[in-house]
Order: C-alpha cells, then sequence, then structure tokens
C-alpha cells in the first residue's frame, strides 16, 4: 500500500510539473493569459529558404530582382603591374586583386540597369606630370580593355581617364604604392 501511495503522489507531482510547463510556455505563467503573438500572414507556402538562398520582397520597391548583383557606385583596385607593362591579367603582378575586378565585372554584366562605368588611372608622385599622366592612363586603358575581353560592352564604358599625381590620398605618404590605383565608378554619361 505505502508503494502504492508514493507511486500515486510520483505521478501526481510529474503531472502537475508538465501542466506547469505546458502553462509557461502559452503565456500563462503569471496566472493570467497574455496576448499571444498575431501569427504573420505570409503567401509564401513552401519550405524554409536555406542560408544564401534569394528571398524576394514583394513589398520593397528598392531592392534588386532576386538574382540581380548591387553595383558598388565606386571601386578603388591597387595594380601592380610588371614593369613597362600593363596587361590586365598578363602582367599584373599581384593577381589577388583580379578577383575584385571579375566580381564587379560580374555585378555589372547580371545588373537590371545597364550600368555606365568611368576608369580611371592614378600614380604616386613620382616622375614629370606628363609622364604621370600617360602612365595613369595605360593604367586604365589596360582595366577597361580586360573589362571589354569579359564581355562587357564597350558603348557602357567611358574612355580610359588619368588624373596621374593630380589626385593624391592624404592619408598616404605622395610616393607611397598605395597611391597607384585604378578607380572604377558608375557614372552618368
Amino acid at each position: 500500500m505505502k508503494v502504492f501511495v508514493t507511486s500515486v503522489i510520483a505521478a501526481f507531482v510529474v503531472c502537475s510539473m508538465l501542466v506547469f510547463a505546458s502553462a509557461s510556455f502559452a503565456g500563462f505563467s503569471s496566472g493570467t493569459a497574455e496576448d499571444s503573438p498575431t501569427p504573420v500572414s505570409s503567401s509564401y507556402w513552401g519550405p524554409e529558404p536555406e542560408f544564401g538562398d534569394c528571398w524576394e520582397d514583394p513589398n520593397s520597391k528598392r531592392l534588386p530582382e532576386c538574382g540581380a548583383a548591387r553595383v558598388p557606385e565606386q571601386l578603388t583596385v591597387k595594380l601592380l603591374f610588371e614593369f613597362d607593362r600593363y596587361v590586365v591579367p598578363d602582367t599584373v603582378v599581384n593577381r589577388s586583386v583580379l578577383a575584385t575586378i571579375d566580381s564587379y565585372i560580374d555585378k555589372v554584366k547580371r545588373s537590371p540597369e545597364q550600368e555606365y562605368i568611368t576608369i580611371v588611372g592614378h600614380t604616386d608622385a613620382r616622375g614629370s606630370d606628363a609622364y604621370n599622366m600617360a602612365l595613369g592612363m595605360r593604367r586604365a586603358t589596360a582595366v577597361r580593355n580586360y573589362f571589354i575581353a569579359e564581355g562587357y560592352p564597350r558603348d557602357l564604358l567611358a574612355p580610359a581617364q588619368s588624373r596621374g599625381k593630380r589626385e593624391l590620398l592624404s592619408n598616404y605618404s605622395p610616393f607611397s604604392v598605395e597611391q597607384r590605383r585604378v578607380v572604377i565608378t558608375k557614372s552618368d554619361r
């Protein structure tokens, strides 16, 4: 009889704990019913998308279509070429930068907009103004030619431009390798 009573008490305690736990999860832990969250209505009926899958928000008109890429307004790349050679990708010393350019080209090609691109070459302060203007032009032309070789329409590319040493970055020495760059910009025609 003692075993039976103990079993009944144990069963009662377990049942009470289960009822209390389920009430807590249902929002009744304080003894009063709390408002339950309103279910979110959705027109999507299917499995939850995985990380990296495309979500389309029918209420948003500012985001690109699913699969379209957002093209940055401007991209600066620090291309280092072999001495007196300017062919992308063949004579680029720091080849890891090519992945950045390739990614940018891929984005502008997939963009629903026909992006008009301007490419400007820059140099450090070594050399004469005339030499640096020509050097910046060779850098910009090499990148522009690469865009064309990768299938970007020639008519959506502005003619190559050079600033030479005229627009040096103030946070670096005028003679720093950081000054040697190509700036790619979406622009109006």
